[in-house]
C-alpha cells in the first residue's frame, strides 16, 4: 500500500467546498489502495474559533473513516484585521514545522493551496527532505486577493507572488481545478507537469423528488458561505422581488449584515434559514426551482464546486460569476448566465425564466448530463495512475 500525506488548512467537520473536496479526495485515495493521512488545524472554519469539541488540544490524532487525521494547534481568526490573519497563518505553520521535525512523512505529500504561506512551509521544507509534493492549487493568489480587492498591487503584493511562483517551481506535480489555473501555471513554467482536478461530489444517484409549484413566485435558494466573495448582502439590495422569492442557507462574516437587513425590510419575500448540514442541504433543496450561484467579482481561476454539486442532484442554476463557470453551465445545459457584476441583467434573466418549464424533466436532465460528465472515479482512477509513478 502506497503511504500518501495530504496537508491542507481545511477539513471537516468544517464545512464549505475546501473542506468537501479535500474529504472526498482523502476517501477516493485510499479506495485506490493508498495509505492516506491528512495534517490539518484544530477545526474554526468559518466561525474563526476552535470549535467546542476540540478545545485544549495542541495536536489531536483521530482514525476517521480509515483515515488517519493529525489536527495541530493554530491560532484561530476570522477577523479582517490582516495582521492577526497573517499570525493565524503563522501559528499554523509553525505546527506544521514542529510536526515535520518530530515525525515521519511519506515520500508522497498532497499540499492544498491556497494559503499561500502554510504552502510556502511545506514546499520549503519538504523539498529538502526529498519529497515528491503535489501542490493542489484551488484559487489562484495573489491574482484573487487583487480581484476581491484585498490586496493591491504594491510590495506585499510582489512578496506574495515571488512566494506563489516559488511554491510552483517545488511541486513536482500541480493538480487545478480549473483550466485556468494551470494555463496560469504553464504561463510561468511551461514544462510543469499539472493535471485538471474538478471539484466533482461523490453523491449518490438519489431522486430528489422535487416538489413542483407551478403556481406563485419562482423559489430561488443561495446556500453557503456568506462572504465578501459572495457578495449576498449586495443581492439582496438588488434583486427585483416581483418575480421571485430568496431563500438563504449558511454562515459568514455577512450573516449579520444580510439578518438586519431582512429585518428592516420586511416587505421583501427574502428568508435565512441559518446553517445546516450537507445531508439536510440535499433534502431542503427538494422545495426550491432554481439557485443562484454568485460572486461579487469575476476572479480568474475560480470555478464554484456547487456547480458540480447542485448539477448531481438535478437542481437549475442561475449563474453569476463570470469566468470559466459561465462556460461549464453554458456547455452543459445546466442553467442560465446573468453577466457578471451586472445586476440589471440578473434581473432581466430572472424574469425571463418561465416557472412552467422547471420541472422534474428538466431536473433529470441536469442530472443525466452531470453523472455522465462529472465523474469523481474516473478522475480519481487517472489520478491514482499518475500518483503512482
Amino acid at each position: 500500500m502506497k503511504d500518501i500525506l495530504i496537508i491542507t488548512s481545511y477539513y471537516p467537520p468544517e464545512i464549505g467546498a475546501a473542506s468537501n473536496r479535500i474529504a472526498h479526495l482523502a476517501e477516493g485515495l485510499k479506495d485506490k489502495k493508498f495509505n492516506v493521512s491528512i495534517l490539518t488545524p484544530l477545526p474554526n472554519y468559518p466561525t474563526g474559533k476552535i470549535f467546542k469539541a476540540y478545545k485544549g488540544h495542541f495536536k489531536l490524532t483521530t482514525i476517521e473513516k480509515g483515515t488517519t487525521v493529525n489536527r495541530l494547534w493554530i491560532y484561530a481568526s476570522n477577523s479582517k484585521n490582516k495582521l492577526l490573519r497573517l499570525i493565524a497563518m503563522f501559528s499554523y505553520s509553525f505546527s506544521l514545522l514542529w510536526f515535520f521535525t518530530f515525525n515521519k512523512i511519506p515520500q508522497k505529500v498532497i499540499v492544498q493551496s491556497p494559503p499561500l504561506l502554510v504552502a510556502f512551509t511545506c514546499m520549503l521544507f519538504l523539498k529538502s527532505k526529498k519529497r515528491k509534493l503535489i501542490l493542489n492549487v484551488s484559487d489562484l493568489w495573489p491574482i484573487a486577493g487583487l480581484e476581491l480587492g484585498a490586496l493591491k498591487k504594491n510590495f506585499s503584493y510582489s512578496i506574495l507572488e515571488k512566494i506563489e511562483h516559488f511554491n510552483y517551481k517545488k511541486a513536482d506535480l500541480i493538480l487545478g481545478q480549473s483550466e485556468e489555473i494551470l494555463t496560469h501555471v504553464t504561463s510561468i513554467y511551461p514544462d510543469k507537469a499539472t493535471f485538471l482536478y474538478r471539484n466533482y461530489p461523490e453523491i449518490k444517484n438519489e431522486d430528489l423528488n422535487f416538489k413542483a409549484t407551478p403556481e406563485g413566485k419562482i423559489k430561488m435558494v443561495y446556500a453557503g458561505l456568506l462572504g465578501i466573495a459572495q457578495g449576498i448582502y449586495e443581492l439582496c439590495n438588488r434583486l427585483n422581488y416581483d418575480y421571485i422569492e430568496f431563500h438563504i442557507y449558511g454562515s459568514g462574516s455577512e450573516q449579520e449584515k444580510i439578518e438586519n437587513y431582512i429585518t428592516n425590510n420586511p416587505q421583501l419575500p427574502i428568508t435565512f434559514h441559518g446553517q445546516v448540514s450537507r445531508n439536510e442541504l440535499h433534502e431542503v433543496l427538494k422545495q426550491y426551482d432554481i439557485t443562484i450561484i454568485p460572486l461579487l467579482n469575476r476572479i480568474y481561476g475560480s470555478v464554484p464546486s456547487k456547480i458540480f454539486e447542485y448539477a448531481k442532484l438535478g437542481l437549475p442554476m442561475l449563474y453569476f460569476g463570470g469566468g470559466e463557470g459561465e462556460n461549464i453551465i453554458r456547455n452543459n445545459n445546466l442553467g442560465w448566465i446573468a453577466k457578471s457584476g451586472d445586476y440589471n441583467d440578473l434581473n432581466r434573466v430572472i424574469s425571463s425564466i418561465d416557472k412552467q418549464n422547471l420541472n422534474t424533466e428538466l431536473n433529470n436532465a441536469i442530472k443525466t448530463i452531470a453523472y455522465t460528465r462529472f465523474d469523481l472515479k474516473n478522475q480519481l482512477d487517472n489520478l491514482a495512475l499518475k500518483l503512482s509513478n
